[in-house]
């Protein structure tokens, strides 16, 4: 049958709905297949769930993690998963990329590579995004072209088909703990020497241009930087060197606990994304100055819980108001107010934590890998239900309807510098050469894939050539 892979630039590539899938034909065998019916019957089962999906192994569609140091089972590469509404067979063996019965191909973002895409793209399957990573990882899902190549996503944005937004909050008690020093204790700290403020940071040089921020905060309060990142102060021999910051050591805890604000810049900019950084100093008892999600608002425990950057006009301004804050006690003291349960009053916060069917370190619940994979698995095998249905009485039951991703699924904007204009910056300038190139070589990228998967071509080392010919045409104005 024919292709239907329409041209990214006007409409979304589909992939499904032609060439179907009926998987209770035993004619879908091929003798290549890497999964033999021996491998079928030794394979294990992953207890999700549950279902009353009665068929055999041999007759499951398959997904294939394409991406396979993500594959959410061991020992082995195969398993059987039994999800809520019904099942299917998951392996990360590549030989089942061109095998009629998979259905589905997941991929991790961050390790997603046009030039390395699973080539030729075969109309009878789905691909499938996982990717809670930085935007900075990978930018080509940023550019519509990109993300539209997938039909389903489990992304930080919260329009993504299976949204990991709250990702880096384990549950509601994390906030609710008391704070880990007192606020007279910080005080004590505070006219013992110890800066106001807290920049803990040792990854430099990222999109947000973090640090061109802080260095110019700097100017106008003090703060102890212990990180590789504008570093002004060593930390104690008693403390490892924490490159990323992201366990949770107990003296390390005690340690920066003691700062009253502590500087939260995420290294991505985008809608949602929102990390550790947020929610560590909170969880802490210190007060947050952040920057990252332009959407963080939407998602903290009321409206008094941090200090957004951007609502300050300038690193200075910002300054006075950290500074009157820290004179003022009880003004100070209303932003831990949600560390009292009746003080949470943002519902989006709390219904997000409430319905999310995956957990955080929590053993009852799936984790969100086993939780996307079920997903993907349902929506498979409800869509393959239709094409057979639609197959059998094509007058009484229509096609499934495509279902793609679009820009509201990632979409994070063009890296911009972190204090100043652009044109400010010099042109030698690291970030520069760096990050505005890198968004727009990946735009590159994603749009040479999307010529790859459009033409029908099986080998992805051609796509320079295919960029190369798009620029071209750009060049002459086509």
């Amino acid at each position: 049958m024919a292709l239907c892979l329409w041209l990214i630039l006007v409409a979304p590539v589909c992939c499904w709905g032609q060439g179907p899938v009926d998987t209770g034909d035993s004619g879908v065998f091929q003798p290549q297949s890497a999964l033999t019916d021996m491998e079928f019957a030794s394979v294990s089962t992953y207890h999700g769930p549950g279902n009353t999906d009665p068929r055999p192994n041999n007759k499951l569609p398959i997904l294939l993690w394409w991406s396979s140091n993500l594959f959410p089972h061991f020992p082995g590469d195969t398993e059987r998963v039994d999800c809520a509404h019904s099942s299917c067979l998951v392996t990360s063996n590549r030989k089942v990329q061109l095998y009629r019965r998979t259905a589905s191909i997941i991929f991790y973002g961050t390790d997603f590579r046009a030039y390395e895409a699973p080539l030729p793209r075969l109309a009878h399957q789905t691909w499938a995004l996982f990717h809670e990573e930085s935007p900075m990882n990978n930018y080509l899902l940023s550019h519509s072209v990109g993300i539209r190549l997938f039909n389903y996503t489990a992304t930080f944005r919260r329009e993504s088909d299976y949204p990991l937004t709250l990702q880096w909050l384990p549950s509601l008690d994390y906030l609710l703990k008391a704070p880990a020093v007192p606020l007279q204790e910080k005080n004590r700290w505070r006219r013992a020497g110890l800066a106001p403020v807290l920049y803990m940071q040792s990854h430099c040089d990222v999109p947000s241009d973090r640090d061109r921020y802080v260095q110019e905060l700097m100017t106008f309060i003090e703060i102890d930087s212990y990180g590789k990142c504008l570093n002004n102060k060593p930390l104690p021999d008693y403390l490892e060197d924490t490159s990323t910051a992201t366990g949770e050591d107990r003296r390390f805890m005690s340690f920066v606990g003691r700062y009253k604000f502590h500087l939260a810049l995420e290294n991505g900019l985008c809608p949602d994304y929102m990390t550790e950084k947020l929610w560590r100093p909170m969880h802490q008892g210190c007060v947050p100055i952040y920057r990252g999600s332009s959407s963080v608002a939407d998602w903290l425990p009321n409206n008094h819980s941090a200090i957004l950057i951007d609502d300050f006009p300038s690193p200075r301004d910002l300054a006075e108001f950290i500074k009157t804050l820290d004179q003022d006690d009880a003004e100070y003291s209303r932003y831990l107010e949600y560390k009292t349960p009746s003080k949470i009053t943002n519902l989006r916060l709390l219904e997000g934590l409430e319905s999310r069917e995956w957990g955080v370190n929590d053993m009852s619940k799936p984790n969100y890998l086993n939780g996307f994979e079920c997903f993907v698995c349902d929506r498979e095998n409800e869509r393959l239900a239709a094409v057979k249905a639609h197959r059998k009485n094509p007058q009484q039951n229509l096609p499934p309807q495509p279902k793609m991703a679009n820009s509201s699924h990632m979409g994070c904007p063009l890296p911009s510098p972190g204090y100043g204009p652009v044109e400010s910056i010099d042109p030698n300038d690291g970030w520069l050469q760096m990050w505005p190139q890198d968004y727009w070589q990946s735009l590159d990228q994603a749009e040479g894939l999307e010529s790859l998967v459009r033409h029908n071509v099986s080998d992805p080392s051609l796509l320079w050539q295919h960029i190369q010919s798009i620029a071209v045409r750009r060049a002459r104005g086509r």
